[in-house]
């Protein structure tokens, strides 16, 4: 049986990206889920809490949601899992997007493991669904664990917002499709953490979100 899992959410980068630390109570095995940068800091969140990192899961190939996973997964011997491969062209840019945005030097990196919908991913005895929501990137994924009730949607979500969908690839129809065909079906009482500020569930933004609301679209 999929334990309930623990989660702290650190926020990284100059953009304040929540990385979630997230780990399996029965096994203190973890993931961190978009190790957008601050390694320093994201380890010593690791060891307060006594987990043992087993991989790096990542949402898309944004600079702060994956622009440390390259030197975790190197230093720590992580295998990488997601994003979707459609987001491979954002992952190889990196490089040059931190220097775009003045981040300190970010690498590039392959993950081991490609994701697609239907996926499931694993940390420690927990099972989470691998949900592919393009809009934002097209590669986007999100990882839902339903005993826990709890999604980890990256940017294609946020409390009262949704995600921009003015980068290269990006496609607002796609976006909304993910949002109301694929993840409010999940149920209202859904708690996700995006990708910035704070927390919400499907529910809340099922009837609030000026974007995606049942009101608002009709």
């Amino acid at each position: 049986m999929s334990a309930t899992l623990k989660c702290e959410i650190i926020p990284v980068t100059a953009f304040q990206q929540n990385c979630s630390l997230v780990w399996d109570p029965t096994t203190m095995l973890g993931t961190l889920v978009d190790a957008g940068g601050d390694i320093e800091r994201l380890l010593e969140r690791v060891r307060h809490h006594g987990v043992t990192l087993e991989k790096l899961l990542v949402t898309h190939g944004h600079l702060d949601h994956a622009g440390g996973v390259a030197d975790l997964a190197e230093q720590l011997k992580l295998p990488i899992e997601g994003p979707h491969r459609d987001d491979e062209f954002w992952i190889q840019g990196m490089p040059a997007a931190g220097r775009q945005y003045g981040f300190p030097p970010l690498r590039s990196f392959v993950p081991d493991r490609w994701l697609e919908h239907g996926d499931t991913v694993t940390v420690g005895t927990m099972s989470f669904d691998v949900i592919h929501c393009p809009g934002h990137t097209p590669g986007h994924v999100v990882f839902h664990h339903a005993p826990s009730k709890a999604a980890f949607v990256g940017d294609v979500i946020f409390q009262n917002s949704i995600g921009r969908t003015d980068f290269p690839r990006g496609n607002h129809a796609d976006l909304i499709h993910s949002i109301r065909e694929k993840l409010f079906p999940l149920g209202d009482d859904i708690s996700f953490v995006p990708g910035h500020g704070p927390l919400s569930t499907f529910g809340r933004e099922r009837q609030l979100n000026p974007h995606v609301s049942d009101r608002a679209l009709g």
